[in-house]
């Protein structure tokens, strides 16, 4: 049986968290139009051209003891969400009414930029703890629907870990 384009679009975000360098969580977001033509993608990780945290020894946050979802800002990274966003805009592509894939919830400084990049709606696997997104969300006009079918293991491809920066 044929996956349903949304099974299809989570599968391709979970490939997309495995190209992430951070040493905490793996993840992947993609916006595709209204076509199902995919438009960016994105992985958490560090800015083009700065050191990930492997090549710093540690992640500062593990280090520091810094809970998921508190003091987001206390991070080399940048979100998947966030990434894919800022990769579009790289390239002068519209996001108007596109549907975000991700393999996490956004966070609620995530939710700002969905709104504010026109996202209309957002599916995503997994739960993060952040109450606030869901005001931002709701109040900013965007649906978020939680994917409830089958979720595999996203491959890892640890040995090819990139340098470059590269979202």
């Amino acid at each position: 049986m044929r996956p349903s384009w949304d099974e299809y679009f989570i599968s391709i975000a979970q490939v997309v968290a495995s190209r992430s360098v951070c040493l905490r969580h793996k993840i992947g977001a993609m916006i595709v139009d209204d076509d199902k033509q995919i438009l960016s993608t994105g992985y958490n990780g560090p800015p083009r051209g700065m050191r990930h945290c492997a090549d710093r020894a540690a992640c500062i946050r593990e280090k520091g003891g810094i809970a998921s979802g508190m003091q987001q800002e206390y991070c080399f990274g940048l979100h998947a969400e966030q990434n894919t966003i800022v990769q579009a805009a790289r390239e002068g592509i519209r996001l108007l009414g596109s549907t975000l894939y991700c393999t996490y919830k956004p966070c609620s400084l995530c939710a700002r930029m969905i709104v504010n990049a026109g996202i209309g709606e957002v599916h995503f696997m997994a739960d993060y703890p952040d109450d606030l997104r869901l005001t931002i969300l709701t109040e900013g006009g965007v649906t978020y629907i939680k994917w409830d079918g089958p979720v595999s293991e996203a491959p890892s491809f640890a040995e090819e870990v990139r340098t470059d920066g590269d979202i």
